[in-house]
């Protein structure tokens, strides 16, 4: 794994306007680009939010027109880019929606991974993925392992990523008021228990059903928060070191010190 200056983009999304949102969130990125950033996290669904009264439109087929624009913007920037979509797929005469996480490596989508865990209103609309993979980053030789919102309550998903060998462990996240001291907690109880760098991102701003806080993050696998972005609709950005991952893991072996025949 080669070191990777990470960003993560905290921001309010428009309900259901994909132009406004998707121009949002290319501005940002193109900010932490100039500032040297080579990965870029975008929050869930973030060009429509939960655009329920709007699905038909919100959600997108192959080849995905949001994902074709990001592809665009990362092979321009030589960049990986990271976060989620409505897709929407035609299924014996009626559509069906998922939560569909994407990875973007320079210009190719590196790989897909839906939403395994709807949580509250979304299991009447949206279908649920069945596999959590890591995602492999060639050029980078770095490994993302995604998961998103309401995921981060299962620790499950997080260890098998990390026991698969992801080196980043990714959040993308509508994560609502009133419940930023269990965003946080969450956050940082996945990178300390995984010995993973955890980048957690949220959105801010307010949807018809919910307010967001924000509180994006970026955590070393001891738990420290490297940044932090609030309140703020901004970007964060810091280096990922491969070196203390493995200096961390080698000072206390979590991984191998485990009996998974007990549990």
């Amino acid at each position: 794994m080669k070191k990777i200056k990470a960003a993560a983009i905290q921001m309010d999304i428009s309900q259901c306007n994909k132009n406004e949102n998707i121009s949002k969130a290319l501005m940002l990125s193109e900010k932490a680009i100039s500032q040297g950033a080579n990965l870029i996290v975008l929050p869930e669904v973030f060009s429509t939010g939960f655009c329920y009264e709007n699905l038909i439109n919100a959600g997108e087929s192959e080849p995905f027109p949001t994902i074709k624009r990001l592809k665009e913007f990362s092979k321009k920037n030589s960049c990986v880019m990271i976060g989620s979509i409505i897709e929407k797929k035609e299924q014996e005469d009626t559509n069906i929606f998922t939560n569909l996480g994407f990875c973007i490596e320079k210009g190719e989508l590196a790989g897909t991974y839906t939403k395994t865990h709807p949580f509250g209103r979304e299991k009447g609309y949206f279908t649920a993925g069945n596999d959590i993979e890591p995602i492999y980053l060639k050029s980078y030789d770095l490994t993302i392992g995604l998961e998103i919102c309401y995921e981060m309550r299962f620790p499950e998903i997080a260890r098998k990523l990390a026991i698969a060998g992801s080196d980043i462990l990714v959040t993308i996240a509508e994560f609502p008021n009133p419940r930023e001291y269990q965003w946080r907690s969450l956050a940082t109880a996945r990178a300390v228990e995984n010995q993973i760098y955890h980048i957690a991102c949220n959105r801010k701003g307010s949807d018809p059903d919910s307010t967001f806080f924000g509180a994006t993050m970026i955590l070393d696998p001891l738990g420290n928060v490297l940044a932090d972005a609030k309140d703020k609709e901004c970007f964060i950005s810091h280096e990922i070191d491969p070196d203390m991952m493995e200096r961390t893991r080698e000072a206390i072996p979590v991984f191998d010190d485990r009996r998974p025949e007990l549990y």
